[in-house]
């Protein structure tokens, strides 16, 4: 696979507007609550009958944070009483069986992931009782083999608390960094000193950790290109396998903590440009190779191998290694995606108790796929995943004749041909250098809801 990546600021420029992240296709937005529980009960039980079974993908929502973060759009309980999460966590261990008697005992759980809020906020003894139930009820790998992951906050690691998540099951670490420029943290509520950072990279190396990743962020207040540079030589000097550099989208409308940030301290979009070209150029010159979208991994990391061999996948923690799963998220606001369906959890803790107490799965909102859904997924996906299409593969698997089908989408291609973004013949469309960092731009011109102008709110792809 050619990894090169051309930056293009005209190109960038010109193409920097609002658009999906594509974690999902229909996404988020398309959801409605006239889709229901049974209608997930429904969707689960077919999965059931698949031959071969189909693995499993667990995600667990902890939101709880001890302080907040004031660029986070995450949903997320700020509180310093840790003993808020004992009630929710009783909940989720009964979401568990609930959501365990829905799926053949014989399905194996390749994934499981915890993410947040912070996952590290419950105590000790929670990480264990969780990791004991989800046991219980579903069939977890004993012999190291799952991808098992959490996030952590370093400033939330307590004493042996890498060895309880190592000896727990875990085996991959994600760690949220953001920024070491003091007034930046400064800025944005989160003090997070390079030494507490870097202890836990190497103990989890220590460990055993197969897998560990680093996030940043670009555009936060008061960064420049010659302020984030020290960070990124800080953490290339630190060698994590996996980086995520994020775009802040500043959307204090709708994210209630940004509104502490002052828009005049946020850095100018050239500056935003520039920041991005030079985290590319370093990365790069590193070893890391640009995964896609946000994502950067070192060529030996399983996101990487699994780009090499056809196999990368998209959902809703990003970039995955196993397409073949049924992911089923648990806890509130988190979104599964069950045989031909997406669905999401209730939102708040409150209305989450209420259906668990009632002995309901806690399902708010979701989609069946249609056929029209599921074909557009798939060229996405290929697209997002791969920088590449096979036409051929496309109509053999869904019936159609590309050309035909996509007619409408048809000149919006041919303009970013001709602007270099791809190369499209009879039997493939090729992301371009130049067309890389514009991915989602592509995969727009290929989501229906998008060309029927639906409602929608999203960051900006650059």
């Amino acid at each position: 696979m050619n990894h090169q990546i051309i930056f293009d600021a005209e190109l960038l420029r010109r193409y920097d507007k609002s658009g999906p992240r594509y974690t999902s296709y229909p996404t988020a937005v398309q959801f409605h609550t006239g889709f229901t529980e049974m209608d997930y009960r429904t969707q689960a039980g077919r999965t059931n009958l698949a031959a071969p079974p189909r693995p499993l993908s667990l995600y667990f929502h902890l939101p709880f944070c001890d302080t907040v973060c004031f660029y986070c759009a995450c949903n997320k309980v700020v509180t310093k009483d840790r003993k808020r999460a004992s009630p929710y966590l009783g909940r989720l261990h009964r979401e568990i069986a609930m959501q365990a008697e829905l799926f053949d005992r014989a399905r194996t759980v390749e994934q499981l992931h915890w993410g947040g809020g912070t996952p590290t906020f419950i105590s000790h003894e929670e990480i264990q009782e969780l990791m004991n139930v989800t046991r219980e009820h579903f069939r977890l790998h004993d012999d190291d083999k799952g991808e098992y992951g959490i996030e952590v906050d370093p400033r939330e690691v307590r004493p042996e608390t890498l060895a309880l998540l190592r000896k727990v099951g875990f085996n991959r670490l994600s760690m949220g960094v953001q920024d070491f420029e003091p007034a930046v943290q400064k800025a944005v509520n989160r003090i997070q000193s390079e030494t507490e950072t870097f202890a836990v990279l190497n103990q989890a190396r220590a460990l055993g950790f197969r897998s560990i990743s680093m996030d940043l962020i670009y555009g936060l207040p008061h960064q420049t290109v010659e302020s984030f540079g020290r960070t990124l030589d800080k953490i290339i000097g630190a060698g994590p396998d996996r980086l995520s550099v994020f775009n802040y989208a500043h959307l204090p409308e709708m994210f209630k903590p940004q509104r502490r940030i002052r828009a005049e301290d946020l850095p100018s979009p050239q500056e935003k440009l520039n920041i991005l070209q030079l985290t590319i150029e370093r990365l790069t010159q590193a070893g890391y190779v640009y995964i896609g979208m946000d994502h950067f991994a070192r060529p030996d990391d399983e996101l990487a191998v699994a780009q090499r061999h056809g196999t990368l996948y998209r959902n809703f923690q990003g970039y995955s290694t196993h397409a073949e799963c049924d992911l089923v998220g648990m806890g509130i606001t988190s979104i599964g995606m069950v045989g031909d369906c997406y669905s999401q959890n209730r939102k708040t803790l409150e209305d989450y108790y209420a259906a668990i107490d009632a002995g309901k799965l806690p399902v708010l909102r979701g989609v069946t796929l249609n056929a029209d859904d599921k074909l557009r997924r798939a060229v996405i996906t290929q697209l997002i995943c791969h920088f590449t299409l096979d036409l051929a593969a496309v109509e053999r698997a869904h019936g159609i004749r590309f050309a035909d089908y996509f007619a409408a989408e048809m000149p919006e291609l041919k303009v970013m041909q001709q602007d270099g973004l791809i190369e499209m013949d009879a039997e493939f469309i090729r992301v371009q250098p130049a067309g890389k960092l514009l991915i989602r731009n592509i995969c727009m011109a290929f989501d229906r809801y998008l060309r029927e102008k639906q409602e929608k709110r999203y960051s900006k792809v650059i």
